[in-house]
C-alpha cells in the first residue's frame, strides 16, 4: 500500500526522493535512539524503586540481573535476530539478505535492551541503536520498493545514524557504517548515510540533552616523548581487547548443561554478572558514568591497579551478559576497558616518568580508542568518534598511533573482530576486498538460468528426488500455486528427513524463507552470499516483486559470468589498441583478395591468424559489402579492405597464401594464443 500511493507521487529510484526517504530514516533512527534510552531508563527506575522498597541495597542485582537477562532470553529465543549486539545481525542481512531485516526488530530490539541494561546488565546500548536504525532503514527500503542497492544504502544508512545517535558523532556514525557495516567505502552509499547520521545525532540531542551523550573535555601531549607511552598503550590495549575476545567467544560455546536445559543459561550467567556487580558497583550497566569521570580531565581518586582490575571484571560481565543471549552492545565495554587501562598505565608510570606531567584524561581517551580499534577493527571510526567527543584535534598523533597498533597486534594474535565471533560461529565469512571483480561487471540476468522446473509444496519427497533425477539438477525453488517463492529444496534436505518417500512432502523438508538475489545483483556478490551460506544455488527474484521467481543462479553459472566479463574487457582493450592504431599517422588503407584455396577460404575471420596491427574495415563480395565481425566467414575472391601499419599488406598476403595444412603447423596453437584477430572498427 506505502509503495503504490508513494508510486504515484514520485519514482522513489529518483535521487531527490531518495534523499528524503535518508532524511526520514535519520530522524526515525534518531527517535528510535532516543526511544532506547528512555526505555533502559523506566527500567532502571523500577528496578530503583524496587532497591527502596525491599531494603537489600545493591545486593537486589542478585535477584533483577537474573530476572531480566531470562526474559532478554526469553524475546530471543522466539525472535533470534533480538540477540547480542545487533551489529553482527546487520551486516549479515547486507552479505546475504539483500538487505532484509524484519520491522519488527527495532520494536523488539528496545525492549530486550532495556530489559538487559535497566537491571544491570554489563553491555552497552550501540549495538542495539545501530539496528533499530538498521531494520527501520530496511523496512523504509522495501515498502517504498527501491531496488536492492538502495535498500543496502538505506540500511547502512539507519546502522550510521544508529551511531551518530548515540554518541552524537555523525561522522563517526558514517565511518561505522561503511567500516564495519558495508565493509567499504562506495561512493553511492555515501550521501543516505552521511544526511540520515547527521539527522539522527540532531534528533536524538534535541530529546535526550548533551548531558546524557558520552562527552570528554580537550587534551593535549605534554611532550612528544610521551608517544613512547601512547605506543605502550597501543600494545596494552591489544592485549585487553583479545582477552575481552576470547571471553566473549568462550562463553558462547556448548555447554551440556545448557544445551538440555538452555533456561539455566541466562539464571546461571546472570547469576554471575549479578554477582561481580554486587562486590564492584562500578560495573553496574553501561558504565558510561564512571567513563565520563575518567575522561573528564579531574583528579584520579583510584590506584592503578583498581583501575586494571575494573578493566577486567567488566571483560568478565560483559562476557557473561552477552553469553546469556541478553540484548547488548560491545561499543561501551570496549570503551571502558580502554578508558581504565589508560588511565591506569598513566597513573603506575607517572612516578617514573619525570619528563613531562602525564594527563590520566588523555590516557583514558586514547586508550578507549585503541581498544574499540583491537576488537572491532575499525580504527578510522575510533579515531574519528575521539575527535567528535572531544571536539579537539590535541590527540591526534597519539591516537593514530596507538589506534594504528593496537589493531595491527590484534589482527595478528585473534582473526575475528567481535562483530564477525557470531557470523563465523553460523558459518558465514565476509569477503573485504577493495580490488575490483571482473564479476562485479556482470549482473546475474544475463547469466542465470530462467525459470524452469519448480517443486510445489505438496509434492512427496520421493516425486521431488525424481523430478531432480530428470531435470539433472541437485536442487530447485518450491514455489505454491500463487506463483509465491517459499523455499528451495536440495537433494541434501532429503537424506536430511530420512530420503525419498511418499509420507513427507516437500513443505515439511525444504528450506524456507531462502536468501535470494535480483537480476540486478553483480556476480560477484551473489557469488559472496553463497560462499557465505555454503549453498551452490540461489533463486533469482524480479526487482519489482522480491516474492516472484524469475529464475536460478547456480555456481556453475559463475563461468558463463566470467567468460562474458572477459569478453567485455578484452573488447575493450582491442578498441583501445585500434584506438591507437587509427592514431598513428604513418597507418593506411589497402586492398587484398582472398585466393581461392587459402586457409582464410571457408573460415571465420576469428579462425585466422591476422599479423598484429591489422585492422579488417569491410568485405566486398560481388555487389554486396560486408562489415566484418569475428562470425563472418571469408570466401575466396572476397574483397578485403584492410587498415593498418606499412608493410601489413604483404604479411597478410603471405599468411593468405599459406594452405590450411600450412597454416595449422605453422600458426599458434589457438586463436588468442598468437596475434589477435581483427575486427571491425566499431
Amino acid at each position: 500500500m506505502i509503495r503504490s500511493r508513494l508510486g504515484n507521487v514520485a519514482d522513489p529510484r529518483r535521487t531527490a526522493v531518495f534523499i528524503a526517504l535518508s532524511l526520514v530514516v535519520g530522524v526515525l533512527a534518531g527517535l528510535g535512539g532516543a526511544g532506547l534510552i528512555a526505555a533502559i531508563d523506566v527500567v532502571g527506575r523500577a528496578t530503583g524503586l524496587l532497591e527502596s522498597w525491599t531494603g537489600l541495597g545493591r545486593y537486589l542485582v542478585l535477584l533483577t540481573v537474573p530476572a531480566g537477562l531470562y526474559l532478554a532470553w526469553h524475546i530471543a529465543r522466539r525472535y533470534p535476530e533480538v540477540r547480542g549486539s545487533g551489529v553482527p545481525e546487520t551486516t549479515a542481512a547486507l552479505a546475504v539478505r539483500a538487505g532484509y531485516l524484519p520491522t519488527r526488530s527495532a520494536g523488539l530490539k528496545i525492549v530486550a535492551t532495556a530489559l538487559t541494561l535497566g537491571v544491570g546488565g554489563s553491555a552497552g546500548r550501540e549495538g542495539p541503536t545501530v539496528m533499530v536504525g538498521a531494520s527501520i532503514g530496511s523496512s523504509i527500503g522495501r515498502h517504498t520498493g527501491l531496488g536492492e542497492d538502495q535498500v543496502r544504502s538505506l540500511v547502512a544508512a539507519g546502522a550510521g545514524a544508529g551511531i551518530g545517535a548515540t554518541f552524537n558523532a555523525p561522522i563517526a556514525g558514517m565511518l561505522f557504517a561503511m567500516e564495519v557495516i558495508l565493509g567499504n567505502f562506495a561512493i553511492r552509499h555515501l550521501n543516505s548515510v552521511v544526511i540520515a547520521s547527521v539527522t539522527a545525532a540532531v534528533t536524538t540531542r534535541a530529546l535526550v540533552g548533551q548531558e546524557r551523550i558520552l562527552s570528554a573535555v580537550p587534551h593535549q601531549v605534554g611532550d612528544p616523548r610521551e608517544l613512547l607511552l601512547y605506543a605502550a598503550l597501543g600494545i596494552a590495549a591489544a592485549g585487553f581487547g583479545f582477552l575481552f575476545l576470547k571471553a566473549f567467544d568462550g562463553v558462547h560455546r556448548r555447554i551440556p548443561l545448557f544445551e538440555r536445559r538452555p533456561w539455566l543459561r541466562p539464571l546461571v550467567l546472570g547469576l554471575g554478572v549479578a554477582g561481580i556487580i554486587a562486590a564492584e558497583p562500578r560495573i553496574f550497566g553501561t558504565g558510561q558514568r564512571f567513563i565520563q569521570d575518567l575522561v573528564g580531565g579531574g583528579p584520579l581518586e583510584v590506584t592503578w591497579w583498581v583501575l586494571l582490575i575494573l578493566a577486567g571484571l567488566k571483560i568478565l560481565a560483559t562476557a557473561g551478559t552477552l553469553g546469556s543471549h541478553g540484548s547488548g552492545g560491545h561499543f561501551m565495554p570496549a570503551l571502558f576497558i580502554g578508558s581504565t587501562v589508560g588511565a591506569g598505565l598513566a597513573s603506575l608510570l607517572a612516578p617514573v616518568w619525570s619528563i613531562s606531567e602525564l594527563d590520566t584524561g588523555a590516557f583514558a581517551v586514547v586508550g578507549m580508542a585503541a581498544t574499540f580499534a583491537a576488537v572491532a577493527r575499525a580504527p578510522l571510526t575510533s579515531i574519528l568518534i575521539v575527535f567528535e567527543l572531544t571536539g579537539d584535534y590535541g590527540l591526534v598523533l597519539p591516537l593514530m598511533l596507538a589506534t594504528s597498533l593496537a589493531t595491527l597486534i590484534a589482527d595478528r594474535i585473534h582473526k575475528e573482530s567481535v562483530y564477525t565471533i557470531p557470523l563465523a560461529r553460523r558459518g558465514i565469512r565476509l569477503l573485504r576486498t577493495s580490488d575490483v571483480d571482473l564479476l562485479d561487471t556482470v549482473a546475474v540476468g544475463r547469466v542465470m538460468t530462467p525459470r524452469g522446473v519448480v517443486i510445489r509444496p505438496e509434492m512427496t519427497t520421493g516425486e521431488v528426488q525424481a523430478l531432480l533425477d530428470r531435470n539433472r539438477h541437485h536442487g530447485l525453488a518450491v514455489v505454491d500455486h500463487d506463483d509465491v517463492l517459499v523455499g528451495v529444496m536440495t537433494i541434501t534436505d532429503i537424506v536430511r528427513v530420512g530420503g525419498p518417500s511418499d509420507q513427507v512432502k516437500a513443505a515439511d523438508a525444504m528450506t524456507p524463507r531462502p536468501v535470494t538475489v535480483t537480476t540486478a545483483t553483480p556476480v560477484s556478490l551473489a557469488l559472496e552470499r553463497m560462499a557465505s551460506l555454503g549453498v551452490g544455488r540461489l533463486p533469482v527474484v524480479s526487482e519489482e516483486d522480491p516474492n516472484r521467481l524469475v529464475g536460478m543462479f547456480r555456481r556453475e553459472t559463475a563461468v558463463k559470468a566470467y567468460h562474458y566479463a572477459l569478453n567485455e574487457v578484452t573488447e575493450t582493450e582491442l578498441k583501445r589498441k585500434r584506438g591507437r592504431l587509427w592514431a598513428r599517422p604513418d597507418a593506411e588503407f589497402f586492398e587484398f583478395h582472398i585466393p581461392p584455396g587459402s586457409v582464410a577460404d571457408g573460415r571465420s575471420v576469428k579462425e585466422v591468424h591476422w599479423p598484429a596491427g591489422c585492422t579488417l574495415v569491410a568485405v566486398r563480395r560481388g555487389r554486396a559489402v560486408l562489415v566484418p565481425e569475428g562470425d563472418t566467414v571469408l570466401a575466396a575472391d572476397d574483397v578485403v579492405t584492410g587498415f593498418g601499419m606499412p608493410g601489413a599488406r604483404s604479411q597478410v598476403m603471405e599468411r593468405l597464401m599459406a594452405t590450411s595444412h600450412q597454416e595449422t603447423a605453422g600458426a599458434p596453437a589457438a586463436p588468442g594464443s598468437g596475434d589477435p584477430a581483427p575486427q571491425s572498427p566499431s
